[in-house]
């Protein structure tokens, strides 16, 4: 079985080396990323922030120049989401893409408004990059 997948991405006009470093800072988050993060800070060794479903871990994979931001996102449930997320280079700026996957339960209603909403912290992101 595999799960429903949208990948969804923005071009930013910026250096792909620019766009990870700011993209892959949790400090950022509360900046761009409104779906995951209003506030985020370690504590305890761990990236936690507060979302609409309250406080949740952000792990993301180590650091890398491969442009990978793939991070998981641990709910209040306990459950896990993983969420891949790359940069990618684009001539002298960058594609940045997003994978969502419709976890089971999710209504096609509510993935729609999740991809909306992915689509608005990306856009969020180039509007920062870009400005």
């Amino acid at each position: 079985m595999t799960l429903t997948a949208r990948h969804i991405g923005t071009s930013i006009a910026r250096p792909c080396r620019e766009v990870y470093a700011f993209a892959s800072n949790p400090e950022n988050l509360p900046l761009w990323a409104a779906g995951l993060s209003g506030f985020i800070a370690k504590i305890d060794g761990e990236w936690v922030a507060e979302s609409p479903m309250g406080s949740v871990k952000v792990e993301f994979v180590a650091a890398n120049d491969l442009g990978v931001l793939d991070h998981t996102v641990t709910l209040p449930s306990g459950e896990s989401l993983y969420n891949p997320l790359r940069v990618v280079p684009n001539a002298e700026g960058s594609e940045i893409v997003f994978t969502l996957f419709r976890q089971p339960g999710v209504t096609g209603e509510e993935f729609e408004a999740d991809a909306a909403a992915v689509a608005r912290d990306l856009a969020a992101l180039k509007g920062l990059l870009e400005s």
